[in-house]
């Protein structure tokens, strides 16, 4: 694991963090880096561009002038987009930019970004952003202790701290964001990162790789599990020796309900049906 320095609001190295390698030591992957950025920057549009049609703009309906016989060009009307004034053809219309992205893709673009800060020395771990006041010089000197060259800072503090937002939100060049907040575009526009240290163990416990994958395969076995017995039990009770008990159920109903057993045909009811009826036998011996 990667071990960097905890520093103060002071400037003095108060202690180390060890930083997880899956996280923060990542290959860095330009491809998801461009691909979050875009869909980052595509979302902020406002989409709130408009042009007029035909149908939209001011002008009368009536054709100007007739259609023959006049020498010059046919019109129907003043509102024409070939005219001055007149409509715009297939012009802008409102239209949201934003498009869903992948989880996954988000998640390893911010690792490859914060693996990237850490290689080139750009990402600080601070002990944590506890300011006695609100007021931003005290704000700016304390960046200027941690790092003064540096014009653009992005500050990654958790959530609820009030003195920092209202201490840096005046200051050019300087983001509050929270870890959950976090996106690739900030990470890459600023030239310092400074973590929290309760942040960097946020981002490495919600971008770190799964720890409930053990869980998730047992669970999916026993799932498996479940929809082979549920299948053999279907495959038993489609067999035509497993079907009778169907039979006799449907017996005992109909002898609960006073209905009569269909009668059997064997041999006796067979003799004793050709006496009934001689002509169809005596028929069918002539044939």
């Amino acid at each position: 694991m990667a071990v960097v320095d905890v520093r103060n609001l002071q400037g003095d190295t108060v202690g180390t963090l060890e930083l997880s390698d899956a996280v923060f030591a990542a290959t860095v992957n330009p491809y998801l880096l461009h691909e979050t950025v875009r869909w980052y920057l595509a979302g902020q549009r406002a989409g709130t561009h408009k042009t007029k049609g035909r149908g939209e703009v001011s002008g009368s309906g009536r054709k100007l002038w007739r259609q023959k016989g006049t020498g010059r060009a046919r019109v129907g009307s003043i509102r024409s987009s070939l005219w001055r004034k007149g409509g715009t053809v297939h012009g802008p219309q409102p239209r949201d930019y934003s498009y869903r992205l992948p989880r996954k893709m988000v998640v390893g673009a911010l690792r490859s970004a914060l693996s990237a800060k850490l290689a080139d020395a750009k990402l600080t771990v601070v002990e944590g952003f506890a300011l006695d006041t609100h007021k931003t010089k005290e704000f700016r000197q304390a960046l200027s202790r941690l790092d003064g060259d540096t014009r653009t800072i992005l500050v990654v503090e958790v959530a609820g701290n009030r003195n920092l937002e209202l201490a840096s939100r005046n200051l050019e060049g300087v983001k509050v964001v929270a870890p959950s907040a976090l996106q690739p575009y900030d990470l890459l526009r600023h030239g310092r990162v400074m973590l929290s240290r309760d942040s960097a163990l946020r981002l490495a416990r919600s971008l770190g790789p799964e720890s409930a994958r053990g869980g998730d395969e047992q669970g999916a076995a026993e799932a498996g599990a479940g929809t082979a017995e549920a299948a053999q039990n279907s495959a038993a009770a489609s067999r035509p020796g497993e079907r009778s008990g169907k039979a006799e159920k449907r017996k005992k109903a109909a002898k609960s309900s006073g209905a009569a057993a269909p009668a059997k045909v064997g041999k006796k009811a067979g003799k004793a049906r050709a006496a009934r009826h001689p002509v169809a036998k005596s028929k069918k011996a002539k044939d």
